[in-house]
Order: structure tokens, then C-alpha cells, then sequence
């Protein structure tokens, strides 16, 4: 008789095994991207920041640390979408921040809500 093993040893008459096709994945792949590059080469240009509380700020990046504390200028808060006011110089947390995303250069700061 032919007898297979699956993968946890137990045998098996070899008639009783079913062969299933490997699921489909995804056709489209993420690249995963290092974010200590992405934000340096935010460095000294206009960004967006979204906190996990759902404020907005809108700045420009001066910094960021080894913690990826960000340091923010000119910065203005947005609340529920609404303009709040001018802050200036601000340091936000690295870990109250849901993403980071930079301004096209073409795009004024205020049109980019």
C-alpha cells in the first residue's frame, strides 16, 4: 500500500489525500517604505501632520530625531477640517502622530486639506 505523512506525522492512505490548490495573492504589492528616509526627505519642505486625536497641522518640517519626534514652523492647527489658528514653532510626539504626508510643491499649504 502507498501511505504519505503530512506534516504532522500521521499517515495516511495515500488515495485520501486531496490535493488543493495554493490560494490566489494579492496581484498588487506594497512596497514597504523606511521611514527615516522618507522623513528626512521631508526635511525643509511643507507637510501635513494628522494626530491620532484628528487634529491637523501645517507646516513645515525643521526636524526630526532619532525618535522621529517631529519639529514643526510656521505651523497652523486644523480641528474637525476647520482652521483653529497659527501656532508657529511646535514639537509634536512621535507617538500621538496616525501619518505624516508631504505637500505637492505646487499646492499652496491652505488648499491641501
Amino acid at each position: 500500500m502507498d501511505y504519505t505523512f503530512t506534516a504532522d506525522g500521521v499517515r495516511v492512505h495515500a488515495a485520501e489525500v486531496v490535493m488543493y490548490p495554493t490560494p490566489l495573492l494579492a496581484t498588487k504589492a506594497t512596497v514597504p517604505v523606511n521611514p527615516k528616509p522618507f522623513l528626512n526627505n521631508l526635511t525643509g519642505k511643507s507637510v501635513i501632520v494628522k494626530l491620532k486625536w484628528g487634529m491637523e497641522y501645517k507646516g513645515y518640517l525643521v526636524s526630526v530625531d532619532s525618535y522621529m519626534n517631529l519639529q514643526l514652523a510656521d505651523t497652523e492647527e486644523y480641528i474637525d477640517g476647520q482652521f483653529s489658528g497659527n501656532l508657529g514653532d511646535i514639537l509634536i510626539r512621535c507617538n500621538n502622530v496616525m501619518y505624516m504626508r508631504g505637500v505637492p510643491e505646487d499646492t499652496e499649504i491652505e488648499d491641501a486639506v
